[in-house]
């Protein structure tokens, strides 16, 4: 009996994380010496996520990305990786937003906004992340982005398990 329970919540939670990923979109680009990314997070931005920003908490989106390469029976490579954080601070005195991004650390971009769809693009998407240089890439393997998304504040997702979004894609 205690199995069938098991196999369920299992079966549950392997629902969750296929409908997660497919909310997930990314765009590797080759693009003149460079390897980009492009990110989109269709769904993420949630009334749980609204509200949270809405009542003034620090709102966090962080993008984990990796360029792997496929290596055959063997572990992939890791190529190139990057930590992207964009986050939202809501003033509930003045209603302004204070966006900002970072990438590895480093404060990338910052801006102030009253507009909640600028708000909505800015935690959700990326545009034309640079990966690498495309020297440091062999003609002769296949690559793929693998991106990990988990979002703060959690406890948004299926049964609490799921506190990420995952997904990659091959180019």
């Amino acid at each position: 009996r205690r199995l069938w329970i098991w196999y369920g919540m299992g079966l549950l939670a392997a629902g969750a994380i296929v409908q997660a990923a497919d909310s997930l979109r990314i765009v590797p680009i080759v693009s003149e010496d460079q390897v980009l990314v492009s990110i989109e997070l269709a769904d993420a931005y949630t009334d749980d996520v609204r509200e949270a920003i809405s009542s003034g908490l620090r709102t966090t989106f962080t993008y984990d990305v990796e360029l792997r390469m496929v290596v055959p029976i063997w572990v992939d490579r890791t190529i190139a990786t990057a930590v992207v954080s964009t986050s939202d601070e809501y003033d509930v005195l003045t209603r302004r937003h204070s966006l900002s991004r970072t990438i590895d650390g480093r404060v990338a971009e910052a801006s102030v906004t009253e507009n909640e769809s600028a708000v909505k693009r800015w935690l959700t998407a990326l545009s034309r992340l640079p990966l690498c240089r495309t020297s440091k890439l062999d003609p002769t393997h296949d690559y793929y982005v693998r991106i990990r998304a988990p979002v703060r504040p959690g406890g948004t997702s299926l049964l609490g398990w799921v506190n990420s979004i995952t997904g990659q894609a091959k180019f």
